[in-house]
């Protein structure tokens, strides 16, 4: 079985649906401590041809706290205020009409959880992009919650029965392949290639959102975009 774990983050980059695709489970990893000024609650736009963030609002943001004990902040007019800047940056993109109405409704979801907010758009745009993984919880998995970092991640996939684990290439520091291998699961480390496309006239901005890949892309060639990684 071929397994990933990533926190859940709000609308991520192409790289995390390739992680996501490419996996038979993919774990949220929810049951960890919030990150303030991390991926978790922002992601970047392309604004005025260059890269912005865009943010869900957290109440008491506090990274001694579980990404899933935090609460959204938020009202009409901050979701009215984020969609129209979201119209305004987007509006001639090529797919705009198609994609605008899935943003819509994951922004006006009216999720209180953050962690539940963010699972319901994982599982919005999976769906759309017909990804067929089984998504799960960390904090609904059967556990040792005294482990930390890597003994943790292998924990987890001892417990589901991984036989190939498969993280992002930026925790090639954080986990080690010998280390895996003793325990017979094969570890690999998933890096985007050539996810180039164009975004108006400007000069490519890489690794923003998903909602920036699917208003350029369209839903088919964003599927295709899926398969552009290389394996370490």
């Amino acid at each position: 079985m071929k397994l990933g774990i990533m926190q859940p983050y709000f609308l991520p980059y192409i790289g995390y649906w390739q992680l996501l695709n490419i996996v038979d489970v993919f774990v949220i990893y929810d049951d960890v401590n919030y990150i303030k000024r991390g991926w978790i609650n922002r992601n970047r736009l392309l604004e005025n041809g260059n890269a912005a963030y865009f943010n869900v609002f957290v109440k008491d943001s506090s990274q001694n706290r579980h990404i899933n004990e935090m609460e959204r902040f938020h009202t009409d007019k901050m979701e009215s205020r984020l969609l129209k800047r979201i119209f305004f940056c987007y509006r001639k993109a090529p797919y705009f009409q198609e994609i605008y109405p899935i943003i819509q409704a994951i922004i006006s979801d009216d999720e209180e959880n953050l962690s539940a907010y963010l699972l319901k758009s994982i599982k919005f745009v999976a769906e759309y992009l017909d990804i067929k993984t089984s998504i799960i919880k960390s904090s609904d998995l059967d556990k040792n919650v005294l482990l930390k970092g890597q003994e943790k991640i292998l924990d987890i996939c001892k417990k589901l029965r991984a036989e190939i684990y498969y993280n992002p290439i930026g925790g090639k520091t954080l986990y080690d392949k010998q280390k895996f291998e003793k325990e017979n699961i094969k570890l690999f480390f998933l890096k985007p290639v050539n996810v180039k496309y164009n975004q108006f006239e400007n000069e490519f901005v890489p690794s923003l959102s998903i909602m920036d890949v699917l208003m350029f892309n369209g839903k088919e060639k964003t599927k295709m975009l899926l398969s552009k990684f290389e394996l370490d």
